[in-house]
């Protein structure tokens, strides 16, 4: 198998140094191994993504002197992919409507005890508040959030109780290979049931990200740290949907001088500024450590 990474990032605001950071080395491990560098459109958020960012990712990224092989991947087009899957999980009796606002997620947390909202991968660990009783009935919503019901899922697996299950993977991080592993327990008690499609987007993140990365044959998913404790999330949706499970290189973070991660609405570290500044892309290698 071809060794293939890819950059996916979302058109809803510039590229910044960090996203050069993970593309970069993205494409340079692929082109160390003689594999391939894919570029995928994550623009599933259709209520932020817009045109203009989707181009200027294309030149930014061309700009610093990387390519890929066309078309791009955009998820928009991939919708019908994602509610089959979903359509597919719903038949299996693993997955169930869920009308909570965050706001009651809290209210069932903090009742009747007290101390810290417990939060997972996926944020808030979800209380179990919707998930119908064994056998009873499942009514599906036009439009609902739809969950899956990790327990249930686990079980499917394995064949086995959520108790015994174990779920593996290689991480490779900074260049340091290392066995990962996430048991049933863990599962359930630290990530909970997830969002497998938000309401009115049809699919999410997790579900999205695993089926493209399957579909275009990714082998190495290299991304930042911050996604790190979501691919115990992933590792359980391959084994659930019978897909591989790449090799995973969690990088190193780019942060400002205060140590805070850059985000997209930090315009005065975006590559285009640098660009308008007359840095080269052989300055953005170095800015970045590269």
């Amino acid at each position: 198998m071809t060794f293939t990474t890819r950059f996916a990032p979302s058109p809803t605001g510039p590229l910044h140094l960090g996203h050069a950071y993970s593309a970069l080395r993205a494409h340079d491990m692929a082109r160390a191994a003689g594999g391939t560098f894919l570029l995928r459109i994550e623009d599933i958020d259709r209520s932020r993504a817009r045109p203009q960012w989707e181009a200027q990712i294309y030149d930014d990224l061309h700009w610093l002197g990387l390519h890929w092989p066309e078309p791009v991947m955009r998820q928009s087009d991939r919708l019908p992919v994602y509610a089959r899957t979903l359509d597919a999980l719903w038949a299996r009796g693993l997955l169930y409507a869920c009308t909570c606002r965050r706001r009651d997620i809290l209210d069932a947390l903090s009742a009747p005890q007290e101390g810290a909202v417990p939060t997972g991968p996926d944020g808030i660990v979800y209380p179990g508040t919707c998930r119908p009783a064994p056998g009873a009935p499942r009514a599906r919503p036009e439009g609902a959030a739809l969950r899956l019901d990790v327990a249930a899922a686990i079980a499917a697996c394995t064949g086995g109780p959520v108790r015994a299950a174990r779920f593996d993977w290689r991480e490779t991080g900074e260049g340091q290979e290392s066995h990962a592993a996430v048991t049933g327990p863990e599962l359930v008690e630290t990530v909970g049931d997830i969002v497998l499609a938000r309401k009115g987007m049809g699919t999410s993140y997790h579900l999205s990200v695993v089926l493209d990365d399957a579909a275009q044959g990714v082998t190495h998913v290299v991304r930042g740290q911050d996604l790190a404790e979501a691919t115990r999330i992933h590792v359980l949706l391959q084994h659930l949907l019978g897909l591989p499970t790449p090799v995973y290189h969690h990088h190193r973070l780019i942060r400002d001088a205060d140590g805070k991660r850059l985000a997209k609405r930090d315009d005065a570290r975006a590559i285009a500024t640098y660009r308008a500044e007359g840095a080269t892309p052989a300055d953005i290698r170095a800015m970045v450590g590269l």
